[in-house]
């Protein structure tokens, strides 16, 4: 934050220099890279950033700014499967397959997203939970892909992977933000993008973009390359462990 508000000046200077008609974002976060240790219990990220405005003048409070930040995870293919009870269990029953769902999805704002552009800005930006863009894999019907859908995006909650919060952005006069989100302990692994957008008057102003790496390290990184690069020996050995350790395990409670 110290480091932003020395650039402040200079960035306000440059808007000056070369006049536009829309405000410019210059966002930030405190972790570009989050290490993931066997002691991993989850890690919290700070966005942050400035907002750039024309002539170097925030708009008057007549016109008040919000800012919605959106960090996702890679996309992954989901085989999402309903259950049906038949003759006192429960079985699978319908199934339906999303070839591109974000393996992590945290939404913040300055305010309830519902009161800040309407649903089809929503489902233009993926701005909300209700409005991700999941790409199913059949062409089922819109009704059975929205009961799907619901039932991805509840799963995922539960997991502690997608959640919103619509009051975690802090706006300070009208020129720097910051919003906390919290990584959960599950979270996976690979390139995260952290996108920000500027709103004003239902529209989206500005928008600007920041990668996250999350990767494994040390024991669990050399654990989770063996397992790509060498599958059957990986394989072969973790057989050969248990199987040591099962006669281990057996010889002691002999001698017990």
């Amino acid at each position: 934050m110290i480091r932003l508000l020395a650039l402040l000046p200079m960035l306000l200077l440059t808007a000056q220099a070369r006049p536009s008609d829309k405000p410019v974002l210059v966002p930030d976060v405190s972790q570009r890279s989050v290490r993931i240790l066997y002691s991993f219990t989850g890690a919290e990220l700070l966005l942050f950033g400035a907002i750039v405005y024309p002539r170097g003048r925030p708009v008057g409070p007549d016109k008040p700014v919000d800012i919605v930040v959106v960090v996702k995870g890679p996309t992954e293919s989901v085989l999402v499967r309903e259950k049906e009870r038949f003759a006192g269990i429960w079985i699978n029953a319908e199934r339906l397959r999303y070839r591109s769902a974000p393996s992590f999805y945290a939404i913040a704002s300055s305010r309830p997203i519902d009161q800040l552009v309407d649903e089809r800005t929503r489902a233009i930006y993926e701005l909300g939970l209700d409005s991700l863009q999941l790409s199913p894999a059949s062409s089922a019907p819109s009704e059975q892909q929205a009961v799907f859908q619901r039932g991805l995006v509840a799963l995922k909650q539960r997991a502690g992977l997608y959640f919103a919060d619509p009051q975690a952005v802090e706006i300070t006069d009208g020129v720097l933000y910051r919003a906390r989100l919290v990584m959960p302990a599950r979270v996976p692994v690979g390139r995260f993008t952290a996108e920000t957008f500027l709103i004003r008057d239902g529209r989206v102003l500005a928008a600007a973009v920041r990668p996250i790496d999350i990767q494994k390290a040390g024991f669990e990184r050399f654990v989770a390359r063996a397992a790509e690069r060498s599958s059957v020996l990986y394989g072969l050995t973790v057989v050969a462990l248990s199987l040591v350790l099962g006669w281990a395990a057996a010889s002691a409670a002999r001698r017990l």
